[in-house]
C-alpha cells in the first residue's frame, strides 16, 4: 500500500466522522490491523461490511481498500488458494475501473491475486504471475511503497517457474534500485532474495542475504519474526548444521495458527529427523494440515505435504500412514496445472514404504485386541496399533471397532468409515448391530462427509435408531428444522438423552427459548438428565422468564436461591460477561451476578452498543476461564461468562466526556458525585492519553470516557451535575455530545475540544 493511501484513509475516517458514521470511521482504521495481527473473526465481519457502505456511499476508493485487506487477510497469514481465486480475480478486474486505477493501492490488487495462484499452485500460475506482476512493474518506481512487495512476488514466481538465477538478479537488481531511490527494502523482499539463493544452490550466500536483512523493516511486522527463524533454520539444515538448525526452528506452538508457513516448517522438520522428535502426534498434526489444504483449495501444499509426511511416516516406519499419504499425493495431482516429475516423486515414497520393515506386534494376532485394551492410553503409540490391527480390520468386530476409532483420532475417518461400514453395513446387518456401533459409523461417516451412507443406514434401521442417526446429520450440517423433526420422532418412539439434547437444541436455534426448555423439564423429575442439562434449563428457562422452573433445577444442583415468586434478582458477586462488539469483536463488561444466570451490567458502554450499564443478561454459567487454584489469585479473579441474550433493558443513554486529568481531590469528588446519584461512570483513557495545554503547547494527561444515566433523568441534569462539580477545575472537562443535546453551551464544549485538540 502506497503511503498516499494512509493519507487518504485519515482524510476518509474525518469524512465519516463528520458525517455520523462514527462506527464506520473507527472500524475502517482498525481492517489492516486485524490482517496483520491475525484477528480473522472480526475481519471477516468487519470487511465486508465496509465494503458494502462504500458501495452505497458511493465511494469506490473506500470499498477497494476493504476488500483488499480482507483478501490478503485470508491468502497472507490463512494461505487460502482456490476457495478465493474468483475473489481475487474480481478484485484485480475492480482495480483497472476508471474511478479505482488512479488509488495509490490499485497495484496491490495484482500482488494478491499473484499470492492467491502461488497458494493454489505456484509453478502452476508461474507464467501468470510473472506476466501480470511484469505488467505492473513496468508502470511502478521504487519510489512507490507498492514497489517492494510486487518485486517481492514477482521473485517468489521466478522461483516457482524454476529460475532461481534470475530470481536472485532481479532481487538483487530491486535492491538496488529501492536504494538508489533512497529507500531500504522490505525484510519481506530481503527474504525472497535469500529464497532465490538456496534454490539456486547458495545455500551459504542465502544465510548472509538473510544476516544482511535482518534489521530491513517488514511489510508485516507481527509474522516477521517467525518468518525470519523459520527460513534460517531451513538454510542452516541446508548447510548442515543442524543442530543450530534445531534451534532456530520455531515451535509449533509458534506456527500452528499460521498456515502460510506450514508447507515450508514441514520440508524443514523433514531436514532435521535427528534432531527433532518424529511421533505420531507430528503426523496427526501435517494430516490436520493436509485437510486444511484440501478445504482451501492449496492444491499445491497439500500435495508437498503429503510427501512430507509420508516420508517421515517412513522414518518412524509408520508405513500404512505413508501409503495413505501417497494415495493423497497423487489425488492432488490432477488439480494441479504443473505437473512434471510429480508422478515420480509419488512413486519414490511408495518404494520408501515398501522397502522399509514392517514393526512386529507386541503379541499373537488373536490377542490384539486385550493388547490394546490393557495400553496405557498416554504412552501408547496409535500409529502402531492401526498398523498391528489392520489385518484384523473388518473380519474382527472388536478388532474393527478399535482400528477405525484409531484411524479417525488420527485424521483418516474416511477410511475407517469405509472399513467400519463394509463391516456393519455390507457383511452385516446394522438393525441388529449395538447401539454403540450405530452411533460410531454415524459419526464417522458426517466426518467423512459421507451423508448418501448415512442416509443409506437410517433407511436399514428401526425407527428410532433411523431418526436419531438422522437427526445428528442434520445436526452437524446445521439443519435445524430437519434436526428438530428427526429428533422429536426419535423421542416419540422412546430414544433417550440424546435425542432429547438434539431436539431442544434444534429448537433454540430457531429461536424457540421457552419450547426447548420444555424439551428438557422432564429430565428435572426423571434423573435421566446429567448436570450439563439441568444447567442448560436454566439457561433457556432465564431467557422466557420462567422463574419457577429456574427455582426449581436450581435445587435440583443445590443452589442457595431465595424463595419466593417472580425474577430472580438477588446480589451475588462481580463477573466478567463477554458480550459481541458492533465490529465483530468482543467485550467484557463488568457485571453484578443476580442470580444462577443473570447478570446485570455495571459499566457504561460507548454509543453504537445493543447493551449499557444497567441492562440484564442471560450468561451461560460455564465459566470460560478455570477458576484459580490459590487462594490468595481466586479473591482477586472475577469469573468470565458467556453473554447469551438480552433479558431486560435497562433504558440507561450513556455520554462521552474528554480533556485534560483534574486532580487526585477533583477526581475523588467527581466520582463521589456520580455514585452518590447511582451514575455508572467509566474511564476509557488509559495512562498514555495527552492532550495539549492551549498556552503553553505542553502535553498534559488526559482521560476521557463515558457517563451512563437512567431513562428517570434528563440529559440536563447531568449537564447541569457535571457544570457545578468540574466549575473550579484547573482545566476544563468537554462533554459536547451533551451539551448539543441540551442546548446549552455547546460552542464552548467545541472550543475546549479545539483548543486542547481532543
Amino acid at each position: 500500500m502506497d503511503v498516499d493511501i494512509w493519507a487518504w484513509v485519515g482524510g476518509t475516517q474525518r469524512e465519516l466522522h463528520e458525517a455520523g458514521n462514527t462506527g464506520l470511521a473507527m472500524a475502517l482504521g482498525d481492517v489492516p490491523a486485524q490482517a496483520l495481527e491475525g484477528r480473522f473473526t472480526q475481519l471477516d465481519v468487519v470487511a465486508p461490511a465496509i465494503a458494502q457502505h462504500a458501495e452505497t456511499l458511493e465511494k469506490p476508493w473506500l470499498e477497494f481498500f476493504a476488500r483488499y485487506w480482507h483478501l490478503l487477510g485470508r491468502v497472507g497469514d490463512r494461505a487460502i488458494g482456490a476457495a478465493a481465486l474468483e475473489d481475487a480475480v474480481a478484485l484485480a478486474d475492480f482495480a483497472q475501473r476508471d474511478d479505482v486505477s488512479d488509488c495509490p493501492a490499485a497495484p496491490g490488487a495484482v500482488e494478491v491475486l499473484a499470492m492467491t495462484q502461488a497458494n493454489t499452485d505456484g509453478p502452476g500460475y508461474a507464467e501468470t504471475r510473472l506476466a501480470a506482476l511484469g505488467a505492473v512493474l513496468d508502470g511502478v518506481g521504487p519510489e512507490s511503497l507498492a514497489f517492494s512487495g510486487l518485486a517481492t512476488q514477482y521473485v517468489a514466481a521466478l522461483i516457482d517457474a524454476g529460475q532461481a538465477a534470475e530470481a536472485v538478479a532481479y532481487a538483487e537488481a530491486a535492491v538496488e534500485r529501492l536504494r538508489g531511490a533512497g529507500r531500504e527494502a522490505s525484510w519481506e523482499l530481503g527474504a525472497a532474495s535469500a529464497r532465490a539463493l538456496l534454490a539456486a544452490g547458495r545455500a551459504d550466500d542465502a544465510l548472509a542475504a538473510l544476516d544482511a536483512s535482518t534489521g530491513f523493516k517488514p511489510d508485516d511486522p507481527v509474522a516477521k519474526g517467525r518468518r525470519e527463524t523459520l527460513l534460517k533454520s531451513q538454510v542452516l539444515a541446508t548447510l548442515g548444521r543442524i543442530p543450530e538448525a534445531v534451534e532456530a526452528l520455531p515451535d509449533l506452538d509458534v506456527i500452528g495458527d499460521h498456515a502460510r508457513e506450514w508447507v515450508e516448517w514441514a520440508r524443514t522438520v523433514g531436514m532435521l529427523t535427528e534432531g527433532i522428535a518424529n511421533t505420531w502426534q507430528l503426523g496427526r498434526i501435517l494430516r490436520q494440515w493436509i485437510s486444511y489444504f484440501e478445504s482451501v483449495g492449496g492444491h499445491r501444499a497439500r500435495f508437498e505435504l503429503a510427501l512430507t509426511a509420508g516420508h517421515l511416516a517412513v522414518a518412524r516406519q509408520g508405513l500404512w500412514q505413508a501409503r495413505l499419504l501417497a494415495d493423497y499425493a497423487e489425488a492432488a495431482i490432477a488439480s494441479l496445472r504443473a505437473t512434471e516429475g510429480l508422478a515420480e516423486r509419488v512413486a519414490e515414497l511408495r518404494a520408501a514404504a515398501d522397502a522399509a520393515k514392517e514393526l512386529a506386534p507386541p503379541g499373537p494376532r488373536d490377542e490384539l485386541v486385550a493388547y490394546f485394551d490393557a495400553a496405557d492410553g498416554s504412552t501408547a503409540d496409535p500409529e502402531r496399533w492401526v498398523g498391528w490391527l489392520w489385518p484384523l480390520s473388518g473380519t474382527d468386530l472388536e478388532a474393527t471397532r478399535r482400528h477405525t476409532t484409531t484411524l479417525g483420532f488420527l485424521g483418516y475417518a474416511p477410511v475407517g468409515a469405509d472399513l467400519y461400514w463394509k463391516t456393519i453395513v455390507e457383511d452385516g446387518d446394522p438393525a441388529a448391530a449395538g447401539d454403540d456401533d450405530i452411533s460410531y459409523l454415524t459419526g464417522l461417516l458426517i466426518e467423512a462427509g459421507q451423508d448418501e451412507r448415512v442416509e443409506t443406514l437410517a433407511a436399514r434401521l428401526p425407527e428410532i435408531r433411523s431418526h436419531l442417526a438422522l437427526a445428528r446429520l442434520h445436526r452437524a450440517r446445521e439443519r435445524w428444522e430437519q434436526t428438530a423433526a428427526e429428533a422429536e420422532q426419535a423421542v416419540a418412539h422412546g430414544s433417550g438423552l440424546e435425542a432429547r439434547r438434539l431436539w431442544s437444541g434444534a429448537v433454540q436455534q430457531l429461536g424457540d427459548n421457552s419450547k426447548a426448555a420444555e424439551i428438557l423439564k422432564p429430565l428435572l423429575d426423571s434423573g435421566e438428565g446429567e448436570e450439563e442439562d439441568v444447567w442448560r434449563l436454566i439457561v433457556l428457562s432465564t431467557a422466557v422468564e420462567d422463574w419457577a422452573t429456574v427455582r426449581a433445577a436450581g435445587a435440583k444442583l443445590g443452589m442457595p436461591i431465595e424463595p419466593g415468586e417472580g425474577p430472580i434478582e438477588e446480589e451475588w458477586h462481580l463477573v466478567r460477561v463477554i458480550l459481541p462488539a458492533p465490529d465483530g469483536s468482543q467485550r467484557e463488561v463488568l457485571a453484578v451476578r443476580t442470580g444462577p444466570a443473570t447478570a446485570r451490567l455495571a459499566i457504561p458502554q460507548p454509543r453504537g452498543m445493543e447493551y449499557n450499564a444497567g441492562d440484564v443478561v442471560v450468561i451461560d454459567p460455564r465459566p470460560l476461564e478455570p477458576i484459580p487454584e490459590n487462594e490468595q489469585e481466586r479473591e482477586s479473579f472475577v469469573i468470565p461468562f458467556a453473554g447469551v441474550t438480552m433479558l431486560r433493558p435497562g433504558g440507561y443513554t450513556s455520554w462521552f466526556f474528554d480533556g485534560a486529568a483534574p486532580s487526585e481531590d477533583e477526581w475523588a469528588e467527581f466520582n463521589e458525585v456520580l455514585a452518590e446519584r447511582g451514575w455508572p461512570m467509566w474511564v476509557y483513557s488509559d495512562e498514555n492519553y495527552r492532550v495539549t495545554h492551549p498556552a503553553t503547547g505542553e502535553q498534559l494527561p488526559g482521560v476521557f470516557g463515558w457517563i451512563a444515566i437512567p431513562p428517570t433523568v434528563r440529559p440536563a441534569e447531568l449537564d447541569a451535575v457535571l457544570d457545578d462539580v468540574t466549575e473550579q477545575w484547573s482545566h476544563p472537562l468537554a462533554w459536547l455530545d451533551l451539551a448539543r443535546e441540551v442546548g446549552i453551551e455547546a460552542e464552548r464544549h467545541e472550543r475546549i475540544s479545539k483548543e486542547y485538540g481532543l
